[in-house]
Formats: structure tokens, C-alpha cells, sequence
């Protein structure tokens, strides 16, 4: 079961533990996943704020 991310900054500091983030869409809200070695992080948000938040990053983005 993945675990909910609340705010930015802890989905940030997990960005840099992250093998893989996976990206879905769903009309104009965005969930953001991020696979670590030991769990699975969601974090939702808008579209517009997830292509912010993963642009730019070195980690695999798949898009479901």
C-alpha cells in the first residue's frame, strides 16, 4: 500500500531516493509516485504543479 506524501518538500526529499516516479493523470489532477527501495510514495496534486515538479529530474518519469 503506498504511503501519502502531505506536503512538497517531503516529496522532495524523496525524489533524490526515488528509482522510478510514475505520473498519472486524471482531468486536471495529478498523482505523482515515487518507487523506493523500500516503499511507495503518492503525492497529488494539480497537472500543471506535477509537470513543475518533474521536469528537469535525472530519475526515470513512466506516464500512465
Amino acid at each position: 500500500m503506498p504511503k501519502e506524501l502531505k506536503t512538497k518538500e517531503e516529496f522532495e526529499k524523496l525524489l533524490a531516493l526515488a528509482s522510478e516516479v510514475r505520473v498519472s493523470r486524471s482531468g486536471d489532477q495529478a498523482k505523482i509516485k515515487l518507487r523506493t527501495k523500500d516503499a511507495l510514495y503518492s503525492f497529488r496534486t494539480t497537472g500543471e504543479a506535477a509537470d513543475a515538479m518533474i521536469k528537469g529530474i535525472k530519475t526515470p518519469v513512466v506516464e500512465y
